[in-house]
């Protein structure tokens, strides 16, 4: 299994992964072609053939990459918001100012309307519904790696994340 995870984290992830904030897949067709490199990786492995795809990712440790991408957008996110990045959070986002609004954390950003679809699924707007959702714990992290580990534990016990 280990063997696996190298060889997988080598090479076949650096190419389903390879700029996913930019471009993030929107079409079920496209997600469901680039699942399926996964999906067969996982069945390489032996021992593993005749299982679910999910008791596949589970034994061995790994997540869809859906969830992937939705993590990597939110830690770009909060590297952006943080001052992490060299990046004018505000050129970006629009932070809600109204109290009401603001429950859970103070960082909970507006989502403007977008008639487009392509406007849709870019990434300001993509992931913005999930940065709102998480807690003043996750999002006022002080380290990126605490931010990681507290997002992990927050999908854990919401059950999103296998």
């Amino acid at each position: 299994m280990d063997s696996f995870n190298v060889i997988y984290k080598r090479y076949f992830r650096p190419d389903l992964e390879f700029c996913i904030q930019a471009w993030s897949p929107f079409l079920a067709k496209d997600k469901l072609v680039l699942e399926n490199v996964q999906r067969r990786a996982t069945k390489l492995v032996c021992g593993l053939k005749n299982k679910s795809y999910e008791e596949r990712l589970r034994v061995l440790g790994l997540t869809t990459l859906e969830t992937r991408r939705l993590r990597g957008d939110l830690i770009e996110t909060y590297k952006i918001l943080h001052g992490k990045e060299d990046i004018d959070h505000c050129q970006l986002f629009e932070l809600v100012s109204n109290g009401h609004e603001v429950r859970g954390h103070d960082l909970k950003l507006y989502k403007q309307y977008n008639r487009l679809n392509i406007r849709k699924h870019f990434f300001l707007q993509r992931v913005i519904d999930a940065w709102n959702q998480l807690l003043s714990s996750v999002v006022d992290a002080a380290f990126i790696n605490s931010l990681k580990r507290n997002l992990d534990d927050f999908w854990k016990d919401m059950g999103i994340k296998s």
